[in-house]
């Protein structure tokens, strides 16, 4: 007579306790966790980022009370799989100097949608959010101020978007010289291995 064969019983999934305190906090706010790498991703919704924040940093527990970074990213040519369906993504990465662990909120945003900004709660974030409103477009409500911030107020557009041409622009040093543009001063590097392209001058050498 054979033996019957138990059937493994799965272990439930244990939540961290940052995404249980949200979820019981912001029922609606938290829209995908990921795990990747030994990182904890929590994809939230724009309008919930503000309390999400301030829980993580107030929690007596959780003691998230160090502002690391925020970043951005255009998606717009990105073929593969995505956390959230907006065409950008700015990611805020917060540090707990407690528990020693690492949390990275995400928010998807589209062009003419405002990010409420964590100025207020991290003052930290003022440069980097002003940073990514200067490169890619995306509005932060709450951190917004007149020109622009790392380039000259009569650029236009923005450069870390994906449509915007690669290459170089002539620039005018103080005094009246110009230039040089980057296509000026390229040439072949020796261990290339792709055609590639810079400006509008091929680069390869091959």
């Amino acid at each position: 007579m054979n033996p019957v064969e138990e059937t493994p019983v799965a272990e439930p999934v244990v939540e961290k306790a940052e995404v249980a305190k949200i979820r019981e906090a912001f029922p609606d706010a938290i829209l995908k966790v990921k795990e990747y790498r030994g990182d904890t991703f929590i994809c939230v919704c724009r309008e919930a980022l503000p309390g999400v924040a301030q829980l993580l940093k107030d929690d007596s527990e959780l003691n998230y009370t160090y502002f690391c970074e925020c970043v951005g990213a255009d998606y717009s040519t990105w073929k593969h799989e995505r956390d959230l369906e907006e065409r950008f993504e700015v990611v805020y990465n917060l540090y707990s100097v407690k528990s020693h662990s690492r949390i990275f909120l995400k928010v998807g945003v589209n062009d003419g949608d405002r990010i409420p900004s964590l100025k207020s709660l991290f003052l930290g974030a003022e440069y980097p959010e002003r940073e990514i409103t200067d490169l890619f477009g995306v509005q932060f409500e709450g951190n917004q101020n007149e020109g622009r911030f790392l380039l000259p107020d009569d650029w236009i557009g923005f450069p870390l978007r994906k449509e915007y041409p690669l290459g170089g622009d002539d620039v005018i040093f103080d005094g009246g010289d110009r230039g040089p543009a980057i296509e000026d001063l390229m040439m072949p590097h020796a261990g290339e291995s792709f055609e590639g392209k810079t400006g509008s001058e091929e680069i390869s050498g091959r």
